[in-house]
């Protein structure tokens, strides 16, 4: 059953298509599917279990059906994006076929931004430099040198929401670096200058709520001119059909980063989930988090909390991290919980992300749920 109770933010019939709980608030960590989503897996999972000799042509359309739907938010083209299983196949794609030389990484960064970098430097390729704080247009500024050949970053922090300025990054950096982009805390969720970005990756198990082993990556033209195909597996490469027992040449779109063929189960899941996404736009949702995000700032507050995310409305997307002085993060979280609140839990602090199908109700049983520590 649905739960959004008539409370539908301002995007009628979207709360419809999901039946997560209304206190679920760890979207952050994982976005509960849609109806769509479920339907189209069982739909295509049913139809390879009772397959003919059309079906799995048939079941692999929906590969670009999906490229079609991400490349359009992202605002690119199909040519330019390839499905991936997750984010952090692209950013390895990345790290091995970036040019010698020097990256910077936010040292805080969650970590899939970091091994990429720490493995590829093992192997002698690009070298990580560790930014001390958010990536800020200034901090950026005052790192780069002439060795440094790219910018690899989270656009939206998964500790503290802080969204990054990619059109100014982009500026700070100029045309001769690559901008790197981990979109898995902001895609679908957060209106952003994805065209900024060289390369912009994905999974779709978050805010996209399409479930595991499904995601996407974006190029831009220079990313296609200057990444070398390191990791480019037999599906990555022209004419992927023949087999005449010779090395072919890397595909020239953004298919060169694909490595074996994916599941069409999860490529039918994805473009559900994107479709849900496009029926009601992305600075619908955005506004509709942004709203929820106000008043779990001022319930936390309002019972004595200390905010740790970024909260001026430019810098934040749909994260609210916070602790309460005093109180260990294991009984506010037994609090929550005992509220029909699911929240992330990390030892020092306290995560909560809502969605654009959370009542707005969930804001006052938070509410209650720390008032009831005081």
């Amino acid at each position: 059953m649905a739960h959004s109770g008539g409370d539908d933010g301002g995007l009628p019939g979207y709360a419809e298509h999901f039946e997560a709980a209304p206190g679920y608030l760890d979207f952050a960590r994982y976005g509960p599917p849609s109806r769509d989503v479920l339907a189209a897996t069982a739909d295509a999972l049913g139809r390879s279990a009772r397959a003919d000799h059309d079906t799995v042509n048939d079941l692999m359309r929906a590969d670009l059906r999906a490229r079609q739907a991400a490349a359009r938010l992202a605002g690119t083209d199909a040519e330019h994006t390839v499905l991936l299983p997750n984010a952090s196949t692209g950013l390895f794609q990345a790290a091995f076929g970036i040019p010698a030389g020097t990256v910077l990484v936010p040292a805080a960064d969650f970590p899939a931004n970091h091994y990429p970098w720490r493995r590829a430097a093992a192997a002698g390729l690009a070298q990580p430099r560790w930014l001390p704080g958010p990536p800020t247009p200034e901090a950026v500024r005052g790192a780069l040198t002439d060795d440094v050949v790219a910018l690899s970053i989270s656009a939206v922090d998964f500790r503290t929401g802080y969204r990054a300025d990619l059109a100014a990054l982009r500026d700070v950096i100029g045309p001769d670096r690559l901008l790197v982009t981990d979109a898995m805390q902001a895609f679908g969720v957060a209106e952003l200058p994805w065209q900024a970005a060289d390369v912009v990756v994905t999974g779709g198990q978050k805010w996209l709520r399409a479930s595991w082993s499904t995601g996407f990556a974006a190029l831009s033209d220079r990313a296609l001119e200057r990444l070398a195909p390191t990791l480019t597996g037999w599906t990555g490469v022209d004419d992927v059909a023949l087999f005449d027992d010779a090395e072919h040449p890397a595909a020239a779109g953004a298919a060169r980063l694909s490595i074996t063929n994916l599941s069409p189960v999860a490529a039918a899941a994805f473009a559900a989930a994107l479709d849900v996404v496009e029926s009601v736009g992305v600075a619908a949702i955005e506004a509709r988090v942004a709203a929820l995000v106000d008043g779990l700032i001022t319930a936390v507050r309002g019972c004595g909390g200390e905010i740790l995310s970024a909260t001026a409305p430019a810098r934040r997307a749909g994260i609210v991290s916070f602790r309460l002085p005093g109180i260990p993060t294991a009984t506010v979280a037994k609090a929550l919980q005992a509220h029909a609140i699911t929240p992330t839990v990390r030892p020092d602090s306290l995560r909560l992300s809502p969605h654009a199908s959370t009542p707005t109700s969930t804001v006052a049983q938070v509410a209650a749920a720390l008032d009831s520590l005081r």
